[in-house]
């Protein structure tokens, strides 16, 4: 027994994989590209592992899909390889139309093509599983109810439009071709090996830097909050039980304001990184020390807002999603799956990870990614 995770050297693919091999001895082959966002330092730890072997390409490229699907026989295929930021869709759309609507049909023509080789109790049990978004279903009003699975799709970026073109080709190859296939759209995922162009990795490494923390508009842009640990139970379980054909919203149950997040961001690192020359609380120790003989002029201009003093608003990204939000009931009704992770939880752990891995966010803030964010939040 084998299953084939395509990338899943990103963000939710790396922990996806490092989760499945804490909880199954079951073997994982891994098919990365390995763009910008994925990191093969994110997998490390299990390089040495005989039940994990890494394939560098892309889903796109049809006989290296059909040479890993005949070679290693897996039993699913999880679909996780995605372009996937917003801001990098509205400023270079082509590369998210090339993978993840091209790149996903031409994946989809190389499993239907291996499973309708397999013998029959294999085509039955074998399932593919795709990894989406709750950023097709559009925008909802402040009062209106959370998405459901059969919200309307009204996709609003380059990104989610590419993500509904790809859940559609997932659909027609189940209805057409009888493909056995299930569809999971998740809120907003946060926690560790996250690229920092996202916005909370992104406030934390700022903050720590002393840069400042860029947010759109009026901040008050809110999003479900799922904690990416919980993100891949939810995928085992419905791959484990999920019905063939349908789809699963997952979501963390936690709306809030992308505001109040770098507030929270900066609150936890006034707590855990005290020393940070940015934090108030090193700021009310070293304004202390100004009523001792001797001490040094150095600290005239510390802040005593701390981490917070940072927060810089800037112009709004063009067709800025308002709210998004997930109603989980189907997921838990019927497979019996919940976050284990409140938002307090996950965001102190995800914050502790940060902290704990600057080595890993140093390696990554390229020359490129500085440009990146120059250019994004000027």
């Amino acid at each position: 027994m084998t299953i084939l995770v395509t990338g899943g050297a990103g963000f939710i693919g790396s922990n996806f994989i490092l989760d499945w091999l804490a909880q199954s001895d079951e073997p994982v082959i891994n098919l990365d590209k390995l763009t910008y966002a994925g990191n093969a330092e994110n997998l490390a730890s299990i390089n040495e592992d005989e039940r994990y072997t890494f394939s560098h390409g892309d889903i796109g490229d049809s006989k290296l899909v059909a040479r890993l699907l005949e070679q290693y026989q897996p039993r699913a295929v999880l679909n996780f390889a995605a372009e996937s930021h917003v801001d990098r869709s509205i400023h270079g759309p082509e590369d998210f139309i090339e993978t993840n609507i091209l790149g996903t049909f031409r994946l989809l023509e190389a499993v239907r093509a291996y499973w309708n080789k397999l013998e029959a109790d294999a085509r039955a049990d074998f399932r593919f599983l795709h990894v989406s978004t709750d950023e097709v279903y559009g925008t909802l009003a402040p009062d209106a109810d959370a998405f459901t699975e059969m919200h309307r799709y009204e996709p609003n970026s380059p990104y989610s439009a590419s993500k509904a073109s790809s859940d559609h080709l997932v659909r027609a190859y189940h209805h057409t071709y009888g493909l056995p296939v299930l569809t999971t759209n998740c809120s907003n995922n946060y926690g560790p090996y996250q690229f920092p162009e996202k916005l909370i990795p992104l406030m934390i490494h700022n903050a720590l830097a002393g840069n400042p923390l860029p947010v759109y508009g009026d901040g008050q842009q809110i999003r479900d909050w799922l904690y990416v640990g919980d993100h891949c139970s939810a995928i085992r379980r419905v791959l484990e039980a999920g019905r063939v054909g349908e789809v699963y919203n997952i979501g963390g149950l936690n709306e809030k304001a992308n505001l109040d997040i770098v507030n929270i961001i900066c609150d936890l690192l006034e707590e855990l990184a005290p020393e940070n020359p940015n934090s108030r609380t090193l700021s009310s120790s070293l304004r202390a020390q100004r009523s001792n003989p001797g001490h040094s002029h150095e600290d005239k201009d510390v802040n005593p807002e701390g981490f917070k003093s940072l927060i810089t608003f800037v112009k709004d990204r063009p067709g800025h999603d308002r709210r998004y939000a997930i109603n989980a009931d189907k997921i838990n009704s019927e497979l019996n799956w919940q976050p284990a992770e409140t938002f307090e939880t996950g965001i102190r752990k995800t914050v502790r990870w940060y902290l704990d891995n600057q080595d890993w966010v140093e390696h990554i803030v390229s020359g490129e990614y500085r440009d990146w964010v120059k250019q994004q939040y000027a």
